[in-house]
């Protein structure tokens, strides 16, 4: 039984969530920009002479005044000893590289009196410079254990395991306060009720400041909290900023006392910034790297989608020969192979984009693309921690909408909230995969580059115009007094950990074959069983009505089994449902058996090609796996014109890069602003945009 907690906390791009990886083998992601970590996150610690120990990664935070909901749910858990996660041992990670501003929580953690572990990461580059930091010396001057690490080499790592163990066994405590309160604090906080085992001036003090929002209990009731600060004239703001500014002097000696840096002279990393983000080229580069990365999905991927797709083939044909013919093999051939078809080919395009993007932030990049378009972003009502959220976008929108807990301005939260859901998620890689070739001819472009590359790119760029022009909008509608300001720290570039790559992209493709598998194979199974079943009579009255039309238009066997499958499809219960709802979307060139696909693909974008595959699927006995070739031969039954030709084909791209993406992103902008309000609204204005430029779209082309 597990029955003592660790805590990990340090500041952001500390390598806090590295040597948590480390430590417990877990599959968490590792990035290297602000808000990666934007909720405490559990492990098991093996330790050799106490076993199983519970591990908790908490939010990089960078005081214990916190700016940021996430940062909130650091102080908590360390400010609060009722919580049942208020751990018995903090090891409090720092990079060697930034020491001396990585010490302000450190200092804050100590005077709480939690027994506490300095670990200084990061080692190895900090070496490589020729720098040398006096481990015994920090360690006298804190009074705490002091042990330097490397997760990318694993140096140190089975030795902090003893230091860790040491420590929980012995409950070491810090020798002395940082920063000693004051006579005027001390005598107000002997008259706040008791918050702790033992009492703790410093805890009571932190208490007094966030006593608003702090769930545990001590003893007082708001009222009380505020007759006692008010007697006391106790300035919140003032008070943070004096204690801040104290501590820091105090650490930054204490740094320059411990750590020998070499001469000052301009470093690789400050050479590579002064061209990554350049206020002209630094874009530009940007814009290379987004470019080659949507080239990359295109033409990397081609091979193994095609050996994907000829497996779905040769598994249909062989179940079409072993299942018996009834309603078990009609489902399996024409229900669930074509939709899990229709998603799992597209794999390889989703792992390549999950590869690329970890390697932008484990070689440091993703904090360079922050602090660039700050000043960019803020005239669209956003900052720059924005670009995490827009660019984790790129991957799904809901862990995208939660990175937004590290913006501290309301307005620009909730703008980055509203407007995350027009960049494209991997979820529309399939619907743009399978539309973008009825629209955009392959042809090579310099050699390198293809039309149907750059087509993919452009789709991007006109999501994240979209998110521009709608937090422009956003900005104008929405007041605030919150000033904008943005705190970050830019890590070194290192060379990637190509363990920590692996991990991400098996966490990521294999929780997106679990979740969107689920998902599509559920519809599947109900989108064969309303196309294939109807009202008692309609179905077989269709059929012979078909089989009369056929004889009078003299059709071969193949046209009239053809004309007898549209038939009896549009006869089924998804028929008459598509049928509703054919007249609202005629006029951006969309068919019934389109909108069906539309309505599913609420659930989940890529749930739309799977759909189309299964609702085309079904009728005649044609073997056809192979989607894209599947459709582009489909032909209205009655004017014999193709269904995805290039007006229809565009519509749909344009629906698809403005619409709300799923039911589960609007789930989570409930859950994020807690309210149903904003995500009616998102959803209202989103619609309403896709409708309105996909119906200009297919009236201008037709």
């Amino acid at each position: 039984m597990i029955n003592q907690t660790v805590a990990l906390a340090g500041n952001p791009n500390s390598g806090k969530t590295s040597l948590f990886n480390l430590l417990t083998g877990s599959n968490l992601k590792v990035g290297n920009f602000p808000g990666v970590t934007v909720e405490g996150f559990s492990g098991t610690l093996v330790l050799t002479d106490l076993g199983d120990v519970k591990l908790v990664d908490l939010p990089g935070a960078y005081s214990l005044f916190p700016n940021s909901s996430d940062e909130r749910v650091t102080t908590e858990v360390l400010v609060d000893p009722s919580r049942m996660d208020h751990p018995d041992l903090v090891v409090y990670v720092a990079d060697a590289n930034h020491l001396d501003k990585q010490l302000l929580a450190l200092s804050q953690i100590l005077d709480l009196g939690t027994p506490t572990i300095l670990v200084i990461s990061m080692i190895d580059e900090f070496d490589a410079s020729g720098n040398v930091i006096d481990l015994d010396r920090l360690s006298e001057k804190l009074g705490i254990k002091v042990i330097a690490i490397s997760s990318r080499k694993r140096q140190n790592i089975e030795a902090l395991k003893d230091v860790i163990s040491a420590g929980l066994k012995e409950k070491w405590h810090p020798l002395r306060q940082i920063n000693p309160l004051h006579a005027d604090a001390v005598k107000m906080l002997g008259e706040i009720g008791q918050i702790e085992p033992e009492p703790n001036l410093y805890r009571r003090w932190l208490w007094a400041h966030h006593h608003d929002w702090l769930t545990g209990s001590t003893g007082m009731s708001g009222a009380q909290w505020n007759e006692v600060l008010l007697r006391h004239n106790f300035e919140p703001l003032k008070e943070q900023v004096e204690e801040t500014f104290s501590r820091l002097h105090t650490l930054e000696a204490l740094a320059m006392n411990v750590v020998s840096k070499k001469p000052s002279h301009q470093s690789f990393t400050e050479r590579l910034d002064g061209v990554l983000t350049h206020w002209l080229i630094g874009p530009i580069i940007f814009l290379a790297v987004m470019l080659l990365i949507f080239q990359a999905i295109f033409a990397w991927a081609t091979y193994p989608m095609d050996w994907i797709e000829a497996g779905f083939g040769a598994l249909g044909s062989m179940a079409g020969l072993v299942l018996p013919d009834n309603w078990l093999g009609d489902l399996v051939t024409e229900g669930i192979i074509p939709g899990l078809s229709g998603v799992l080919i597209f794999i390889p395009q989703i792992a390549i984009l999950f590869f690329l993007i970890s390697l932008l932030e484990e070689v440091g990049y993703m904090a360079r693309a922050v602090y660039l378009f700050d000043r960019f972003l803020q005239r669209f009502g956003m900052n720059g921690r924005s670009v995490v959220a827009l660019i984790s976008g790129g991957a799904c929108a809901i862990p995208a909408v939660m990175s937004t807990r590290t913006i501290v301005n309301w307005k620009e939260r909730l703008i980055t909230i509203l407007v995350t859901p027009f960049i494209s998620c991997s979820a529309r890689i399939p619907v743009y995969t399978v539309l973008i070739a009825f629209v955009v001819p392959y042809e090579p472009v310099f050699g390198f580059f293809n039309t149907q590359g750059l087509a993919f790119a452009a789709l991007y760029l006109l999501g994240i115009i979209a998110a521009l022009g709608a937090g422009w909008v956003f900005k104008k509608i929405l007041k605030t007094k919150m000033s904008s300001f943005l705190i970050m720290e830019l890590p070194s570039y290192r060379t990637p950990d190509w363990r920590s790559v692996w991990r991400n992209i098996k966490s990521k493709v294999g929780s997106f074959i679990m979740e969107a598998g689920k998902v599509i194979l559920l519809i599947s199974v109900v989108l064969w069983f309303l196309a294939s079943y109807g009202l008692p009579g309609d179905m077989d009255h269709a059929a012979s009505q078909a089989l009369i039309e056929s004889q009078s238009e003299g059709l071969d066997a193949e046209a009239s089994a053809d004309l007898i499958a549209a038939r009896e499809l549009e006869a089924s219960f998804a028929g008459k449902l598509g049928k509703f709802i054919e007249p609202a979307i005629k006029p951006l060139g969309y068919d019934w058996k389109i909108g069906i696909a539309l309505l599913t693909s609420f659930a989940a974008r890529e749930v739309f090609v799977g759909s189309m595959a299964t609702i085309y699927s079904i009728g005649s006995e044609e073997d056809e796996f192979r989607i894209r070739e599947h459709l582009s031969r489909q032909k209205d039954p009655d004017s014999g014109k193709p269904i995805f030709d290039y007006p229809t084909a565009l519509s749909l791209l344009l629906f698809f890069v403005f619409a709300m993406q799923c039911m589960s992103t609007l789930a989570v902008v409930k859950k994020e602003t807690r309210s149903w309000k904003w995500p009616i609204i998102q959803l209202s204005f989103m619609t309403i945009l896709a409708f309105l430029v996909s119906f200009v779209a297919y009236q201008l082309s037709i």
